[in-house]
């Protein structure tokens, strides 16, 4: 057995993983931090409290014993793996692993929490040989949505953005959406149910897009107005959803026109079916399955194995 254990502390969910790198199997045990009704997310000191208070729960629901087989451990410790990058939630799984790494004596590797999604990405996808070579990436999550470029550098990758967002982030859309509708934090899944029972969508607004970025604070407001209007539940989660894919598909679509590179998506938002439909019969985009779509210490698991030279 080639056991390797990650930790990923975000800004929504505490997660601890094992990943065994002959079988390819996994053991994901996350839950996501609690935020007060009516609210929009989460202080970083609150967060970290919570991942604090709840980590030792979530290793503790693992295979028992798992420290024996273990090769090697990684934690993200830090959004990107770019210079300046930096969260605080992040110190809690980090100094866990890295203590737990020092009492087995087993390699420690610091990793970010977008290469881990990136790479759960490429596990559920089966597409793990996409990590050597050059790719294009979507990392749409509840504060980041970003059009990467990747590409092999040393034993994992570099992301370069190169396209998304320029203010308001997919995820932050889709929960203020959420918000308007009384749906819970975050409003992601409850979104895309209320939306399936839309029965005639709006034509929806269409963010501009140029060299594969776009906005989409005046997304917002059309989704307001749109409620304000009187339009029911489901017609107004389908306008919002229906924005957020308009502006990644057009994103996408000049992206691939530039680069003629394969693509993969991953982030919580992109667990959307409606927005996978439309990307999948486009471009072929490789996703994530929902249980690793969103925030999750498995793909750290998966950089653990990699870093550690087990897994090519």
């Amino acid at each position: 057995m080639s056991c390797f254990f990650g930790i990923d502390t975000s800004n929504y969910r505490t997660s601890a993983a094992l990943f065994d790198s002959e079988t390819m199997q996994w053991e994901n045990s996350g839950r996501l931090l609690e935020v007060p009704e009516g609210r929009i997310g989460l202080r970083q000191s609150d967060a970290l409290f919570q991942h604090v208070l709840h980590l030792p729960a979530r290793i503790d629901a693992l295979e028992a014993g798992f420290g024996k087989n273990l090769r090697a451990i990684a934690a993200s410790t830090r959004p990107r793996a770019v210079e300046g990058s930096y969260m605080p939630c992040f110190l809690a799984g980090a100094g866990q692993a890295r203590s737990m790494a020092h009492a087995l004596d087993v390699p420690f590797y610091e990793v970010s929490h977008q290469q881990g999604h990136l790479a759960a990405a490429a596990l559920s996808a089966n597409a793990l040989d996409l990590l050597p070579q050059p790719f294009l990436a979507w990392h749409l999550s509840g504060g980041t949505t970003e059009l990467l470029h990747v590409k092999p550098e040393g034993k994992l990758f570099s992301a370069e953005i190169v396209g998304g967002t320029d203010d308001l982030a997919a995820g932050q859309l889709i929960d203020r959406a959420g918000n308007l509708l009384h749906l819970p934090f975050p409003s992601g899944a409850q979104l895309e149910q209320l939306a399936n029972q839309c029965e005639e969508p709006e034509k929806p607004f269409r963010p501009k897009v140029m060299d594969f970025h776009f906005s989409l604070s005046g997304a917002q407001n059309k989704i307001e107005q749109l409620h304000q209007k009187g339009a029911d539940a489901p017609t107004v989660a389908r306008y919002a959803i229906d924005i957020v894919s308009s502006a990644v598909v057009k994103a996408t679509e000049q992206a691939v026109q530039a680069t003629g590179l394969p693509v993969l998506c991953a982030g919580g938002v992109m667990s959307n079916r409606l927005l996978q439909k439309r990307m999948r019969r486009k471009f072929g985009a490789k996703f994530a399955e929902p249980v690793l779509s969103g925030d999750n210490a498995v793909g750290v698991a998966v950089l653990a194995a990699i870093l550690s030279g087990e897994l090519a």
